[in-house]
């Protein structure tokens, strides 16, 4: 039977999907809090450009290597010789830092949920005392948005195991509710946009202990923030192997790309012009409050009503992708046989139990922090994880234009533009890891989190690679 049966439409809109889920309506409110309105929209276009060049290197590869599909880890699988313990090595780490990026940005969408939840049930911003640990004081608010978030992550958690493909379908009624509020808030916004609320354009932003920061540094602060937004770039990469035809992999990436661009630049700017830059620091649903300014409390409760339904099906797709990247690393050897086992509805639950039960432990950080300072420390961590695999698949891509490998004789000049474009993905993957070592605290964090992954590699001592399992009756 033919499981290619994707083509590029199909292929863009899972770009589009998994690229604009959170981000969309939790980060104006970060972006504003690290930089002036003049350096969040260049922070936008450099990011933009950045990830482009990760885009087409990406989809290069599934054209020069149609035959490495599931994901990036086949591409550091391949950087080395086959069968060699460096390539096992490389894949696993690449395979891991995939996963831990996952289960943490998992977290970043369900407590967006939990904050838009917040719209019918204030009780969940309460700041009353309930009760103490050790030195450790918990307040109403915070407790009950763990609540909700657990009981979100175990939800999810129960819908898959009952069936992939009932999960698919509600997520598509979501995602096409996702798109019906976009341009509800576009039109909305659009009238009561106040250019004053965005001047001055560019200013000098305020750190925590009273230092300054200019508009190259607000563009460094926020570009670790901006790439949060493009996470799923490599969707259709990852899919590839239902692709009809892989030049179709490669042009739904850019186009995924550059409409997401288009979608993330265009909120932005309504948001920083419907509210002030007071207000939208301290927003904690900032499109909600956006249209609430517009058009009043009903506008208000639509926003958080259509945030919440768009934000469940990117729950369901993230935690879905999240438990299949390491049941299929498993299949070929690349992770402990530990996550093989699947149900008689084809879930992966075991695979998909350890995810989310990693996943709960990041929503402890909802204890004691606000929401949107819980979004800020994932992201954080989740985007730092995600950057390993971005840079080795430009690594890869570098390798092929030395070597000539997947090229002819007649395409010289055509290598060089792609170890061009290789080399500027690897050069703008390193920048964003060093301008997220600005928290060096949550910056070890992600980079432990991959470190401890090694513990667990001895586990694959043994186990011999084998072929790709298709991905056609999983997702």
């Amino acid at each position: 039977m033919n499981n290619r049966n994707l083509g590029f439409w199909v292929l863009t809109a899972l770009v589009v999907g998994n690229m604009v889920g959170s981000g969309i309506f939790m980060l104006p409110r970060s972006l504003a809090e690290v930089a002036s309105p003049g350096g969040v929209l260049l922070a936008w276009l450099f990011t933009g450009a950045g990830v482009l060049m990760t885009a087409l290197v990406f989809g290069n590869l599934a054209v020069r290597k149609p035959n490495l599909t599931g994901g990036p880890q086949m591409y550091a699988k391949a950087l080395f010789q086959e069968g060699t313990e460096a390539s096992t090595l490389s894949g696993y780490i690449v395979a891991w830092g995939y996963w831990v990026a996952n289960f943490a940005g998992n977290v970043a969408i369900i407590t967006t949920f939990a904050s838009y939840l917040s719209t019918f049930f204030p009780i969940l911003t309460s700041e009353a005392h309930l009760f103490s640990i050790a030195s450790l004081d918990v307040s109403v608010g915070h407790f009950l948005t763990f609540v909700v978030c657990s009981a979100m992550l175990w939800g999810m958690h129960a819908l898959i195991l009952r069936g992939i493909e009932g999960a698919g379908k509600i997520n598509l009624v979501a995602t096409t509710t996702k798109v019906l509020g976009f341009a509800f808030f576009i039109i909305a916004a659009l009238f009561a946009f106040q250019k004053s609320n965005m001047l001055p354009l560019v200013a000098d932003k305020t750190g925590d202990a009273g230092e300054t920061f200019g508009l190259l540094t607000q563009i460094s602060h926020a570009a670790v923030t901006t790439l949060w937004a493009f996470v799923g770039v490599e969707s259709a990469v990852v899919l590839s192997s239902r692709a009809r035809k892989q030049s179709d992999v490669k042009k739904a990436t850019i186009v995924g790309l550059l409409t997401a661009v288009v979608i993330y630049m265009g909120i932005s700017v309504l948001v920083m012009g419907t509210l002030s830059q007071s207000v939208l620091v301290q927003s904690e649903k900032p499109l909600v409050d956006s249209l609430s300014a517009v058009i009043g409390n009903s506008g208000s409760y639509l926003m958080a009503g259509l945030g919440l339904i768009s934000l469940l099906g990117s729950t369901i797709g993230w935690i879905m992708m999240s438990s299949e990247v390491p049941y299929q690393a498993a299949k070929i050897g690349l992770f402990p046989k530990l996550f093989l086992k699947d149900n008689a509805k084809g879930a992966p639950v075991r695979s998909l139990t350890i995810t989310n039960c990693m996943s709960q432990l990041f929503i402890f950080s909802t204890i004691s922090q606000s929401v949107s300072k819980a979004f800020d420390f994932v992201i954080l961590v989740a985007t730092l994880a995600y950057l390993v695999p971005y840079v080795v698949a430009s690594v890869y891509q570098l390798k092929l234009v030395f070597t000539g490998e997947g090229y002819t004789n007649l395409e010289s000049k055509q290598r060089f533009v792609d170890g061009l474009i290789a080399a500027l993905s690897t050069l703008y993957s390193l920048w964003v890891i060093k301008a997220g070592s600005g928290d060096m605290k949550t910056f070890l964090l992600g980079i432990g989190m991959l470190v401890i992954g090694l513990v667990f590699y001895p586990f694959l001592r043994g186990v011999k690679n084998r072929e790709p399992v298709d991905m056609s009756n999983r997702i």
